[in-house]
């Protein structure tokens, strides 16, 4: 989604939210998140301007009146963490963990196929389809990556083959190397 992100081309447009807007937001990310409940007033102040980000492709990141990028999602669907916040706040999704043979792989950008979460070195949690996770890598404290099951996890040990987790958000993509927006 965001291998070929660049600000100032992918840019469209910003959006100050009405307090409404953020005040539905803020629900969406408590129901998707609930371990989020305790901290969605440091991440997302009531008093404070939340401007939305509108690029190409139909992208919208969550942005705070310092200019930080919090949450994107894409075509309307779920709001997902960008990793810097997930970084802050990384007990918030579910982990998956793919071995370390994996983890270049994932850090250019491709889906995290089957295998490389069953391996050895790899770790699941019992998660859904469509569910938003963390992936780790084996040895390796921070996450480096953010995707969305294919499969939920007993699919993935069952068929492995094919795409487990597709990847949305990696180390190093475009929106990582994301300056604030002012």
């Amino acid at each position: 989604m965001f291998k070929k992100f660049d600000e100032k081309e992918s840019i469209s447009g910003m959006l100050q939210l009405k307090s409404s807007v953020q005040k539905s937001i803020r629900s969406k990310l408590v129901e998707a998140y609930p371990h989020l409940d305790n901290y969605i007033d440091g991440i997302l102040p009531k008093k404070d301007a939340l401007r939305i980000v509108k690029c190409h492709d139909h992208i919208e990141i969550i942005v705070n009146s310092a200019g930080e990028l919090l949450f994107f999602r894409h075509r309307e669907s779920q709001w997902m963490p960008t990793l810097r916040l997930l970084h802050k706040y990384p007990f918030f999704l579910p982990m998956l963990q793919v071995d370390k043979g994996a983890i270049r792989f994932v850090l250019s950008g491709a889906n995290i196929m089957c295998p490389g979460l069953t391996s050895p070195g790899a770790r699941m949690t019992d998660v859904s389809k469509d569910t938003v996770v963390a992936i780790m890598a084996e040895g390796k404290e921070h996450a480096l990556a953010i995707g969305r099951t294919t499969l939920s996890s007993q699919d993935i040990t069952k068929i492995n083959k094919g795409v487990g987790v597709e990847n949305c958000h990696y180390l190093n993509d475009g929106l990582w190397q994301m300056k604030p927006v002012k």
